[in-house]
């Protein structure tokens, strides 16, 4: 009898925590770094950069009008956080390059300038955090170690 009546209390638990758990905020991460060699990713060259800006875009699938717009700056380390309140099930999310403090590191590359990200709840995922592909700043003039560095990759030769 003492187990029925805990059935409706249950229940209800469920249901509150399921409302809790969709109402959770999203947290977008993501790193920013100097393409030292301008590879066009991450090598073991690559110098990540504290003060760089970022900024997340959502926008409506249908017709592009802006839904959400907010920038972030990265730590010591290169990293940003984003919070974001709501799930955008509607909307294409974009976190795109800003600005960088380094003076030969702030060539924003054409194509390689944003990672966009998916936020929405879906079911399955553990949590609520949203990784984004790293981004990357083009350094002016690469290092001189670049072109052995790129040989590791196998890069430029055609054999």
């Amino acid at each position: 009898m003492a187990k029925l009546q805990l059935l409706p209390l249950l229940a209800a638990l469920c249901l509150a925590l399921a409302g809790v758990a969709t109402a959770r905020k999203f947290e977008v991460q993501g790193r920013v770094y100097c393409d030292t060699c301008r590879a066009g990713f991450e090598t073991s060259a690559s110098q990540y950069i504290a003060g760089a800006k970022v900024r997340l875009e959502c926008r409506h699938f249908e017709n592009g009008e802006l839904e959400y717009n907010v920038e972030a700056t990265t730590d010591g380390s290169g990293y940003y956080k984003i919070g974001v309140e709501h799930s955008h099930d509607e909307d294409i999310c974009e976190v795109i390059l800003v600005e960088s403090p380094l003076a030969g590191c702030s060539e924003i590359p054409d194509g390689r300038d944003r990672a966009r990200v998916l936020l929405t709840h879906i079911s399955g995922l553990a949590n609520n955090i949203r990784y984004a592909n790293s981004l990357g700043f083009l350094k002016a003039t690469p290092l001189p170690q670049c072109g052995a560095l790129l040989q590791q990759y196998a890069l430029g030769v055609d054999d």
